[in-house]
């Protein structure tokens, strides 16, 4: 299964596959973000170590359970012929309620299928209040025109 953009990337297509992953995560769809990656993909998400789609699909079930009303701005940051860096923040709901936003960066190798087989992503959280709060479209998809992380001041 190929999909595109496919290695080597340019500009043009390493922003691509970034907006295309932001749009999949924003979809919080365990499943459709997981056939993304290779079925032997490997992570590294914060501390956890995931091994394959399973554990990825599990780890974002559980993940989307904990976090409500998740949105995610992604940017790309630089790339390479089969690499891409990003940064990317996201706001979310802590199961008490409270909101908080995640910055991170995260690197990513890309089978020639253009399926993700490798993910190292560093995280970190802030706790925001609710004035604070810049991610405000409907949930899903980044709506086009909306500010990314750059015009933001992130």
């Amino acid at each position: 299964m190929n999909r595109p953009p496919l290695p080597p990337f340019t500009a043009e297509t390493a922003t691509a596959k970034v907006r295309a992953a932001e749009d999949a995560w924003n979809s919080r769809d365990p499943a459709r973000v997981a056939l993304a990656y290779t079925p032997d993909t490997d992570w590294r998400n914060r501390s956890e170590f995931l091994r394959g789609r399973v554990d990825v699909e599990a780890f974002l079930t559980r993940k989307w359970r904990a976090e409500r009303d998740y949105r995610l701005i992604k940017e790309l940051w630089t790339f390479g012929d089969t690499r891409i860096a990003v940064r990317f923040a996201y706001e979310a709901r802590d199961p008490d309620g409270g909101w908080f936003r995640a910055y991170g960066n995260e690197n990513w190798e890309f089978a020639p299928s253009g399926l993700m087989a490798v993910r190292r992503a560093s995280i970190n959280d802030l706790p925001i209040s609710e004035d604070e709060r810049l991610f405000r479209w409907p949930l899903g998809p980044r709506p086009d025109g909306h500010p990314g992380l750059s015009d933001l001041g992130l």
